[in-house]
């Protein structure tokens, strides 16, 4: 266990001091208001580790000292060493947390989400699956409080979705969804399947940071407009109005589409907010591969197209391929309530990961 440099946790410290000081002067403009608010948010839980972590380096280092003190009373020397295995234990369990809380921070793991589950091979079979696959991350996202407002969607033609997009609203969503992207794969007998056969089927999910002004700066000038009818069979999507926005941001040829709310002004905000998070999400994409060229993937690499788990229906087991993890919980993942233990694990991996890139493993 090598201990922390102290003039780095002591430059925390002092930080902290700097910014709960600025802020109760009262003294800061809107903006710096606000971002040292989210600072101390940040460094609140890194200072409660520090001095968990000091008071525990002290109280084994008092110990130690009263066993080694030659002139000490041989009955306090006998209780110390009985104390000694509790100390380092508390120590070490303080420098572990400390670790994790000092790890290279993914600026965006605080942010509200935007979900995009597409079916992908398997025809009718797939856009239920990406039914079944919304459904989860919704019921999950009811779990932990957070707000889920679907953007756009494309029903499949006997029910789930050819494609759907939707808000995910709610502090440190990305944090706990990142590691969804990639394809889904299904084995199960499908409903029309008279032979009894198991058919295998895929979905893929993306999970892109809700971008906010201050992350991506979109210039206006680079953004073609078009307004349309709604699309559709009919019903509450369909309606007289050029309602539907789609937006085509020209140097990076992306284009999004949304037409769910009747107002057009709803579905241009909407539509922007989108736009942001692709954009931000591409250029989180090329910094990251620039960062890992040098080293293998990492868990939740964010390839779209890498196979990262299997629902097998069957066996009732779900399998994510990255940590070679299986669980035979299928129903409960898909209700939502056992995907933690699939998000925790992956957490955990990923946290070993950056130790040993840390040189700290």
């Amino acid at each position: 266990m090598t201990p922390f440099p102290p003039e780095r946790l002591d430059a925390i410290l002092a930080r902290h001091d700097i910014a709960t000081a600025t802020l109760s002067a009262g003294s800061a403009d809107a903006d710096t208001f606000v971002q040292l608010s989210r600072e101390l948010a940040e460094l609140d839980p890194v200072v409660a580790a520090i001095r968990v972590y000091r008071a525990a380096d002290a109280n084994l280092r008092g110990v130690e000292a009263l066993i080694e003190e030659p002139g000490s009373d041989p009955e306090m020397r006998a209780l110390a060493a009985d104390e000694k295995p509790e100390a380092e234990g508390a120590l070490e369990a303080a420098h572990r947390a400390l670790q994790l809380m000092l790890l290279p921070k993914d600026s965006a793991d605080e942010k509200s989400a935007i979900l995009e589950v597409r079916a992908g091979t398997g025809g009718d079979e797939a856009a239920l699956f990406a039914g079944d696959l919304f459904r989860m991350y919704a019921k999950y996202a009811e779990s932990k409080g957070w707000k889920v407002e679907v953007i756009s969607e494309s029903e499949g033609t006997v029910g789930g979705y050819r494609e759907i997009v939707a808000e995910v609203k709610g502090r440190g969503v990305f944090a706990r969804l990142k590691f969804e992207s990639g394809a889904h794969r299904v084995q199960r007998v499908p409903e029309t399947e008279t032979q009894g056969r198991i058919h295998t089927s895929a979905a893929t999910v993306a999970v892109l940071p809700e971008a906010e002004d201050v992350d991506i700066v979109v210039n206006e000038s680079d953004l073609k407009i078009d307004t349309m009818r709604a699309q559709g069979a009919g019903g509450q999507h369909v309606n007289k109005t050029e309602s539907a926005i789609r937006i085509t941001h020209v140097p990076s040829g992306i284009v999004v589409f949304v037409q769910e709310e009747r107002s057009q002004h709803k579905n241009r905000a909407r539509a922007m907010a989108l736009l942001r998070a692709r954009l931000f999400d591409a250029e989180r994409t090329a910094k990251d591969a620039a960062r890992a060229a040098d080293r293998k993937a990492q868990v939740g690499s964010g390839d779209r197209s890498e196979r990262i788990r299997t629902y097998n229906f069957p066996q009732a087991r779900v399998t994510d391929h990255r940590i070679n993890l299986t669980l035979y919980k299928l129903n409960e993942v898909l209700d939502g309530t056992a995907l933690d233990e699939l998000v925790d694990a992956l957490v955990t991996e990923h946290q070993a990961e950056l130790l040993a890139a840390e040189g700290m493993a």
